[in-house]
């Protein structure tokens, strides 16, 4: 009897051990969606009030995991019953992040120009104009908030999808409880690793605030003023800078989404690419940056195609 145990406590090690290696190996090959992941998710709260930012994390951190919950055995069971169904399914995943990009990007283009036409209007309205706004500015915060996290939990579930789908495809060959475990570890290392990091960054302003509040003259309080000044200047940048990065990462991935999933499109890229294979020494360079505008170049143009289309039944 204390062999049989043995072997059982063997055998869970084997996995276990196998579960922490494959894992691993998964981190490494969805390492590039979870720079998409973290500059998508941190641009949903530039804007938000300081004591909102966290609450806001956490909502789309919760959503983010009930997502996986979600994708984790639909997975499953898709690469046992119906694995032909997951590249279309990709597909239009792909073609939404697009879609979304190019929907935002349209957005903040009107919204601004609607901005500077009611601004521009305010001047001519009569002085003793009444509006409810202070009656309705809180309704409105709420609804901006909801919108915010519905759309980042959306474009969490693509990013979702194809971390779990490029996980399977890694670990295709191990047993099933292998593949399960490994997917659910990926699922919470990625959710715990990404929101986390966001919680961070949406936080840093006020750091910064509080490492100005250093009293004293010493040379460290002096640092900490300095290090604080430096947080509180720079943080705005870098949420317009993680807002680009994020809507470019809508284009790349999706885009990179199609190009990999529709064969016709993959090799007439790689048809297109072939001469800089004559410039060896810069050809492995030029390779990664060519492939990546060509991927972003595709992502905008079928997000263009896709709000096209859609633009009439929206109207409708």
């Amino acid at each position: 009897m204390a062999g049989g145990l043995l072997l059982l406590l063997d055998d869970i090690a084997s996995v276990l051990d196998d579960v922490a290696t494959l894992t691993k190996v998964a981190v490494k090959k969805t390492s590039g969606v979870l720079g998409d992941d973290l500059a998508l998710n941190a641009q949903q709260v530039s804007g938000v009030a300081s004591n909102r930012e966290l609450p806001i994390v956490w909502a789309v951190a919760k959503g983010s995991l009930l997502n996986k919950a979600i994708l984790v055995p639909v997975a499953i069971a898709l690469s046992a019953f119906a694995p032909w169904s997951i590249t279309p399914l990709l597909i239009i995943g792909g073609a939404y992040l697009c879609f979304e990009g190019v929907e935002k990007i349209v957005h903040t283009f009107f919204h601004s120009k609607h901005h500077h036409d009611d601004h521009a209007a305010s001047h001519i309205e009569p002085a003793n104009a009444v509006t409810n706004q202070e009656t309705t500015t809180l309704e409105e915060v709420r609804a901006q908030e909801k919108t915010k996290v519905s759309g980042a939990i959306r474009t969490d579930f693509i990013l979702s999808a194809e971390i779990i789908v490029i996980t399977l495809g890694t670990i295709a060959a191990a047993s099933f409880w292998t593949r399960l475990s490994v997917l659910v570890a990926i699922s919470l290392v990625m959710t715990v690793g990404v929101y986390g990091l966001v919680a961070g960054i949406v936080k840093l302003d006020d750091i910064g605030e509080w490492l100005l509040k250093t009293k004293g003259q010493s040379a460290y309080a002096k640092a900490c003023r300095f290090f604080g000044l430096g947080l509180f200047s720079s943080t705005p940048y870098l949420m317009k800078g993680l807002s680009i990065a994020g809507t470019a990462a809508m284009f790349l991935v999706g885009g990179g989404i199609l190009v990999h999933g529709i064969p016709a499109l993959h090799h007439w890229i790689e048809h297109l690419l072939h001469p800089l294979d004559e410039l060896e020494s810069l050809q492995p360079v030029l390779s990664v940056i060519a492939g990546m505008t060509m991927d972003a170049l595709v992502g905008v143009v079928i997000g263009v195609v896709v709000l096209l289309a859609y633009t009439p039944f929206k109207k409708s």
